[in-house]
């Protein structure tokens, strides 16, 4: 699990705007004539028709798609009882996963109320606000009264999260383990190690899907729930054992199939383990700590089936599986609740898909070449594209079933189309990419490792696994740069290319470079000077295997790294010459512009070879390239040096790559609004194909472009990535972001894995 540092969180919540949301408009507001239709007096007219018809509120305001993310700061996360206001950050940053796993809009609502009526009441008083309620750290026992009485008294889907998250998607984990082990769910004994509100609901919930509730042994800080004790509450009265015999935790998983912790870490040794039946399954979820380390489990018991709340460990019990995509369904449906059936669809549909293929996506996502049902695939990843065109409609489905939504879906084709098209499949990308490299991180050379933002960069990746950096600069001026930034680079090389602890190594890379370039001007004692620079240093570090990966940039002219890279690593072998590619992240999915930062004005076969390239490029992400070469013409509309050329290099790209989806010349708004290029073209094979990547005539009209979408059009820009040579080379904008820098890590990495 990546390592987070207190300034850098503290650091990641105040910069910029304070805060992870902002609301944004949704209509033209930049006329008087706008602002008159939004507010006085044309707002009056949505206001009567909702007086006249209360359903219209969903018609003409943003409550059907409104979730309210309340607490009363009472059980937040691992920190207990902070209290409404401390607990703001946790509730925003739920709104934010609603927000990008499903979106839905939400409003953090922090309630300085413990006492349970004043809770109920101010929730009830504010409830006509939203489309559906998410509540969240709220205390046990008192959250199952706030609850109860909610869920009784409002007619939108209220759930609590903490209880019924975790419920859920272990539920599905249960079902699946237990056919991985061949076990039957009503035969196995289960041991629950704690009894607050996720442990009851959980257990709750595994009835529901079968368990027995004679095999169910719960546990609390002071030992198994009994008859005979006499200080239980109600909800642990529901689960005391007056069969069990045993009184401790050790004793009740001697021969039991299924341990479930929600309780604390370290409190489970591989002696308990190994006591447990054959084929254990073991859900250890305390989080960050489990109940026990699951390599010391996986040590324990060959056989063993284990999951824990951890993105570092196969099976990762995720609330966020569940409950953006249960929303997602329940309002979609306008449900009056959520009920036990769409909760328990929700489980079901969670277990299936686990069962089904996994996208290419997601085995690039985990560094898989084919990611597969059995024991260490019990459930679904969390960047699974398919949850929320899975999970949604089997919620949909069970509310329009049972009776409690208020509007009916008939095409769920339609439906699930409408699902794809909220969130666009590929926007997730940097989120994938993330996680490939930390399946494999690679050793990444930084040439400019004197300055602050390289630093604070490779601190990041090192931290969160991604990458194993490696400093090229002056040692003393690089630790002072640490010291000074309160930055911890913990055991990362860091090498001075002039030092004279470099200078075997330099004598032996210049020798390299010297047999290179002997035929190019250079002398051999030249080759060998050169070497004391850091570029060519970095570069022959890559070239012998020494780095897997360089990145340089920041601080000089693009071209200066990038020559020294030619003429020491070279291109790919059938490449004519390199390209410069950009990723531009939106909200409709990732657009790949070339070339905006290389060829200053290619030629016919230029923009052949720079299609390709790009090509080739998009399809490493796992992500099918389709094309459009542009210009300022449609398909011979007009004639000159730029149309003519693009529509040269289609016409050859349409007969040597026959199975490329590609078009030109086009117009950029015909190539990426389909009803326009439908309507007017027909004929184009990018027609319903949704353009993801664009071919520039000329470095101006590519540079140009990408710096307006990331300016004007809020894109996340992430390049230069430096595509056709050997090895991976990777080369900053001048004066990139931290961010930015992170971002080109990601794809250096990712580079050096594909190639390996």
């Amino acid at each position: 699990m990546s390592k987070i540092r207190k300034n850098e969180a503290l650091d990641y919540h105040s910069q910029g705007k304070p805060g992870k949301i902002e609301v944004v408009p949704t209509k033209p507001h930049s006329s008087q004539r706008d602002l008159s239709l939004a507010y006085s007096p044309g707002v009056a007219e949505p206001c009567l028709e909702i007086e006249k018809n209360p359903e219209d509120v969903y018609k003409y305001t943003a409550k059907g798609n409104l979730v309210a993310v309340i607490s009363n700061g009472t059980a937040v996360l691992g920190l207990g009882n902070i209290g409404a206001l401390a607990s703001k950050p946790v509730m925003e940053g739920k709104g934010l996963l609603f927000k990008i796993f499903a979106d839905i809009d939400v409003f953090d609502i922090e309630v300085d109320a413990t006492d349970i009526d004043l809770f109920v009441n101010t929730v009830k008083a504010i409830a006509p606000t939203f489309g559906g309620i998410n509540l969240e750290d709220i205390k046990s026992p008192e959250c199952f009264e706030i609850e109860r009485r909610l869920k009784e008294e409002l007619n939108i889907p209220l759930m609590h999260d903490d209880q019924h998250g975790t419920a859920i998607i272990s539920s599905a984990a249960l079902l699946n383990a237990c056919e991985v082990a061949k076990k039957k769910i009503d035969k196995v004994k289960i041991v629950v190690n704690g009894a607050g509100a996720s442990a009851i609901s959980c257990a709750k919930l595994y009835l529901a899907v079968g368990a027995k509730k004679e095999n169910i042994v719960m546990l609390d800080s002071k030992g198994v729930l009994s008859t005979s004790r006499k200080d239980l509450d109600e909800q642990k009265k529901f689960f005391a054992s007056s069969t069990s015999k045993a009184t401790t935790l050790e004793e009740a998983m001697k021969d039991a199939d299924v341990f479930v912790g929600l309780s604390k870490g370290n409190i489970v040794n591989q002696k308990m383990i190994q006591s447990m039946a054959k084929r254990p399954i073991v859900f250890a979820l305390a989080n960050p700590d489990p109940e026990i380390p699951y390599a010391d489990a996986i040590a324990a018991r060959p056989d063993i089936i284990m999951a824990t709340g951890r993105s570092d460990h196969p099976n990762q019990v995720n609330n966020v599986l569940g409950f953006p995509f249960i929303f997602r369904g329940a309002l979609d449906v306008r449900a009056t609740q959520i009920n036990e059936a769409m909760k328990l669809a929700a489980v079901y549909a969670i277990a299936k898909l686990t069962k089904e293929p996994v996208p290419d996506a997601v085995n690039l996502a985990y560094d898989s070449k084919n990611i597969s049902f059995g024991p260490n695939y019990i459930i679904p990843k969390p960047l699974d594209s398919r949850l929320i065109y899975t999970v949604a409609p089997a919620v949909a489905k069970a509310a329009i079933e049972s009776g409690v939504a208020q509007h009916i879906i008939n095409d769920w084709d339609a439906y699930k189309q409408v699902l794809i098209n909220r969130l666009g499949l590929d926007s997730k990308l940097i989120r994938s990419l993330t996680n490939k490299a930390k399946q494999n991180p690679k050793r990444v050379v930084f040439t400019e490792a004197d300055n602050y933002k390289i630093l604070k960069a490779a601190q990041q990746v090192y931290d969160e696994g991604i990458a194993k950096p490696i400093l090229l600069g002056n040692v003393d001026k690089i630790r002072k740069l640490i010291e000074e930034n309160n930055l911890d680079l913990g055991d990362i090389p860091i090498i001075d290319s002039r030092g004279s602890l470099e200078e075997g190594r330099r004598a032996i890379f210049g020798d390299l470079f010297f047999n290179k370039r002997k035929r190019r001007g250079f002398t051999a004692y030249e080759a060998k000077k050169i070497m004391r620079e850091r570029n060519h240093f970095g570069a022959m570090m890559v070239e012998t295997g020494a780095a897997d990966a360089m990145i340089s940039g920041l601080t000089r002219k693009y071209g200066d790294p990038i020559s020294t890279a030619l003429q020491i690593i070279g291109v790919q072998e059938g490449v004519n010459r390199v390209a410069g590619m950009y990723i531009l992240n939106t909200n409709k999915g990732p657009y790949f512009f070339a070339d905006t930062t290389m060829n200053v004005n290619p030629s016919v076969q230029d923009l052949v070879d720079i299609t390709v390239l790009t090509a080739n490029s998009v399809k490493q992400f796992n992500i099918t390239p389709r094309i459009a070469l542009l210009s300022y013409s449609n398909f011979g509309s007009a004639e000159g040096e730029l149309p003519n050329k693009m529509r040269d290099a289609t016409e050859i790209l349409h007969k040597n790559y026959p199975g490329m989806i590609v078009d030109g010349e086009m117009q950029a708004n015909f190539a990426l609004n389909n009803d326009l290029l439908k309507e007017q073209f027909p004929f184009s094979n990018l027609v319903d194909k949704k353009v993801n990547t664009l071919i520039f005539p000329n470095l101006a009209s590519g540079n140009i472009a990408y710096k307006l979408m990331q300016e004007l059009g809020g894109a996340e820009a992430i390049g230069p990535i430096l595509i056709g040579m050997k090895k991976p080379v990777h080369i900053l904008q001048l004066g990139s972001s931290v961010r930015e820098i992170v971002n080109m890590i990601i794809i250096a990495v990712v580079d050096a894995q594909s190639r390996k």
